[in-house]
């Protein structure tokens, strides 16, 4: 499966911003994400997977109002995750599409969707396999309006903050395995 692929198919040469944002932002987290996985044979982790995935994790962006990076979408931008899984189970790409669904903050539990009226489906969207954990960890690095910055990991984790206590504490349990 080649991710370019997809990414050509929802993001076409009329919007040449949204598209190179969309690439190098998810080319960065990709080599993040499969460096890590090479430097941790022990996980056994499907690095092939993880480098489709990678690339597709952002796949929902253009459906959400984000104009900051050349998003015209009528949907918050928190539903980029679950509108890029939706496209990607259409596609038939069920894995990929946990991995969208999932890898927004450090994850979103059903709890903090329900107590904070999040615009999201009513589930834990939370990374479970190892490979959706990395795809995450990697992706925390790397922001779509600074492109070819690495974040700090104390960046990072401040990033992380807003999202809750439960993330930033995934997020440094994921460094302690990652790093």
């Amino acid at each position: 499966m080649e991710p370019l692929v997809y990414i050509e198919k929802y993001y076409p040469a009329a919007n040449k911003e949204l598209h190179d944002i969309l690439l190098e932002h998810s080319i960065a987290v990709s080599e993040k994400a499969v460096e890590i996985a090479g430097k941790h044979p022990e996980l056994n982790l499907d690095q092939q997977f993880i480098y489709e995935a990678a690339m597709l994790h952002d796949i929902g962006i253009f459906m959400t109002d984000a104009p900051s990076i050349h998003c015209y979408g009528d949907k918050p931008y928190i539903c980029h995750g679950y509108l890029g899984a939706e496209l990607m189970r259409r596609e038939g790409l069920f894995r990929h599409a946990l991995v969208c669904e999932r890898h927004t903050g450090a994850g979103i539990p059903l709890e903090q969707i329900e107590q904070e009226d999040l615009p999201l489906p009513h589930r834990d969207l939370v990374p479970v396999s190892l490979e959706e954990q990395v795809i995450c960890f990697a992706d925390k690095f790397f922001s779509k309006t600074h492109l070819g910055e690495e974040k700090t990991v104390e960046k990072a984790r401040k990033s992380i903050r807003k999202y809750g206590e439960a993330g930033l504490q995934r997020f440094d349990r994921w460094c302690e395995l990652f790093l």
